[in-house]
């Protein structure tokens, strides 16, 4: 298994086609046009291939530059994120993950490291609590102030009309919708207080219903497992990557 973090603009054609390739393993209703429309908005990929060169993972990451308590900050927003479902038990796939993102915090020196991302799947919100202590919305604690004036603000920039402020559900105009094999929630997973709390604030995540969320992956927001996954994702992203 190997990683590249590569720019977006340097993607090739037939890289291109691959990434579609494994979107749609698991997703319906999104056309290659309109794939390659919102990649064309990130800028940076993270791609993972197999030793025999099969991609088997990848994920798409924007750099967002705004402000947050009267300070310039710099966000990580994640596009898509698709990994092969034969490789979901291989923990190697979140330390590449975790690399990436903290190449990009010393590729733009950033201080602090924040995770905005759309959420319309269980499994991915739940890599929320493995990753940080400090994500939101949660099923604990209400979201910050600050916080939540900073979702707000990016979402409607980004989302207009299409973003419900008093929800914090986006729906797009032609969503992203996993294939029946992936769709909803087994009943034995609701007994985790995380995935019981999505299911409630995100009704229509089977019609995909986007939940906006939030998160801190600086080192020191972590959970033990994020710290593990963090170091050892470092040594696979030299400065020069």
């Amino acid at each position: 298994m190997n990683g590249d973090i590569v720019k977006q603009s340097a993607l090739s054609d037939a890289t291109k086609k691959q990434m579609y390739a494994l979107f749609s393993s698991q997703f319906d209703n999104i056309s290659m046009q309109q794939f390659l429309h919102d990649l064309d908005e990130k800028d940076w990929v993270l791609l993972v291939h197999d030793d025999t060169g099969n991609l088997i993972c990848f994920s798409s990451m924007l750099i967002i530059n705004t402000r947050m308590d009267d300070q310039d900050v710099t966000l990580i927003y994640s596009g898509d994120t698709v990994a092969d479902s034969a490789t979901w038990g291989n923990s190697a796939l979140s330390y590449y993950w975790m690399g990436a993102i903290d190449w990009l915090r010393r590729h733009y020196d950033m201080d602090r490291v924040f995770w905005f991302l759309l959420v319309s799947g269980y499994r991915t919100y739940r890599f929320l609590p493995v990753y940080s202590q400090f994500f939101y919305p949660r099923h604990d604690e209400p979201t910050p102030d600050n916080i939540q004036a900073l979702m707000h603000a990016i979402a409607t920039e980004r989302f207009n009309d299409k973003y419900d402020p008093e929800t914090g559900i986006v729906r797009l105009g032609a969503p992203a919708i996993l294939k029946d094999e992936y769709r909803g929630i087994p009943e034995n997973r609701m007994s985790d207080p995380h995935i019981a709390f999505f299911a409630e604030r995100n009704p229509g995540h089977v019609q995909g219903d986007e939940l906006l969320c939030f998160a801190e992956l600086s080192e020191s927001k972590l959970t033990p497992l994020g710290k593990r996954m963090w170091r050892k994702g470092q040594k696979l992203f030299p400065d020069d990557a």
